[in-house]
């Protein structure tokens, strides 16, 4: 098995494919929703990507073909002062599942976080998720909290129409 792991060029036509593939696989996944996506992010995803300066992504190639992607943005620790890297999605198609992907794929992103003097890497996930949660230990993350007696910190989200 030959894996590749690449930053992606988002005005790359192959890239931008492969990101809206791979994140329609995702969305369409029990962990993603199980939805797809909207007309208007196939149609503009890529383009929407390539103008935001504090975006990347990172795509996992095995033998040549798209088996994963992490989208990523750079946001700012106030109490740090210092960037910080959220992983905003996290894929590894099914046959690639098991492998080692994702911490390839986290490897790279940490990379690019150290490069960037980050004072840490951020991501969700779903509590019913249990392969990523033990993916994301093995690689060190853990629950955040401040101070125990206050609790873990939760991911809340307020939609808003449009």
């Amino acid at each position: 098995m030959n894996v590749e792991i690449i930053k992606a060029d988002y005005r790359d036509p192959t890239h931008a494919r492969e990101i809206v593939s791979l994140l329609g696989a995702y969305a369409r996944d029990l962990s993603g929703g199980a939805s797809e996506l909207s007309e208007e992010t196939v149609l503009y995803l890529p383009a929407e990507l390539a103008r935001l300066p504090h975006a990347f992504s990172i795509l996992a190639y095995v033998d040549g073909s798209a088996a994963g992607l992490a989208n990523c943005f750079e946001g700012f620790s106030t109490f740090a002062c210092k960037p910080l890297i959220n992983v905003h999605d996290m894929v590894v198609l099914p046959q690639y599942r098991r492998r080692g992907i994702s911490l390839l794929l986290l490897q790279e992103i940490e990379r690019i976080a150290r490069e960037k003097n980050c004072c840490k890497i951020t991501l969700e996930v779903l509590e019913g998720n249990a392969a990523a949660q033990a993916a994301y230990r093995k690689f060190g993350f853990a629950e955040y909290q401040l101070d125990p007696e206050m609790g873990k910190a939760l991911f809340w989200q307020k939609k808003l129409d449009g």
